[in-house]
Formats: C-alpha cells, structure tokens, sequence
C-alpha cells in the first residue's frame, strides 16, 4: 500500500454473474461495499462503461481485483478470468491495479453480514450481491493491511 498522499481504491470481487464493488482509501485503510454490478456471464461494453463510470465517480487512483485460486492456493478457470479482468480494467481506466489473494472472503464477508443482521445493525436481507460487495470489502481490507499481489 502506498504511504503518500490519501488515494480513493475501488476493489472488485469479479464473478461471472456479478462484480462485487468497495470502496476505500489510503488514509483510513478502511473499507465500504457499493451496490455490485450485475453481469451476463461476459463482459459487454456497458458493463465496461458501468464499471469506468464508478472508476470516475469515485475519482479511484488505484484498483484491487480479488484474484481467486483454489484451497490449495493452485489456479483454476476463474483465475485467469480474473486477472484478464483486472488487466482489462487496467488498461481501459489507466489506472494501477493490484491483484489479492481473494480465498474465503465470501465466507468471511457473509459470515460478517449474518452477525451484523442478528445484532440488529443490518436490516436488509442478505443476498448475494450484498455477499459479493462485502467481499470486495475484505479484498480491499486485504490489501491496505499489505496481502497485495503483483500488478495486473
């Protein structure tokens, strides 16, 4: 993580079906999950304008791209996916992009949403959207506390 000036990062939990999305910065080191971006399987140019679009809106300067890999922390299908996703990400915003290990955030992140909901803290159910962008929070949570990968 870099320790100059308070830069805006917007993470992404990348699915098929839906991009989970957070957002976060550098002074803080704290994250937040954003409505997710629903997807049909492969990515359309107004799924790219979409996503461009929350890059802008934000005024993001870095992106992190949950990478995921099996158990036993070897590649499968969607990993691949995932990093053609961030370079994609990458080179249509001009944006650096990081790459983080994204291995039980969904877990952890729905795991999180129930305690919040059983408190009383959180009234709307629970779907997988909300797990989706949750887990973009624990990506991002990830990489400020430094799991960082390589750049995409």
């Amino acid at each position: 993580m870099p320790d100059a000036t308070p830069e805006v990062v917007l993470a992404f939990d990348f699915g098929l079906r839906r991009i989970g999305v957070a957002i976060g910065d550098t002074l803080t080191a704290s994250a937040r999950p954003l409505q997710a971006v629903h997807v049909d399987g492969s990515l359309n140019e107004a799924d790219w304008q979409r996503l461009l679009e929350l890059l802008r809106r934000h005024a993001a300067r870095r992106i992190v791209v949950g990478c995921p890999y099996n158990v036993d922390g070897s590649v499968q299908a969607l990993t691949m996916q995932a990093r053609d996703f961030a370079h994609s990400l990458g080179t249509r915003s001009a944006l650096p992009v990081h790459l983080v290990d994204e291995r039980y955030s969904s877990l952890e992140a729905e795991q999180a949403l129930r305690e919040r909901r059983a408190a009383g803290t959180r009234r709307a159910r629970i779907d997988r959207a909300a797990i989706d962008s949750a887990a973009a929070a624990v990506i991002l949570e990830r990489w400020f506390a430094g799991e960082g990968e390589q750049r995409a």
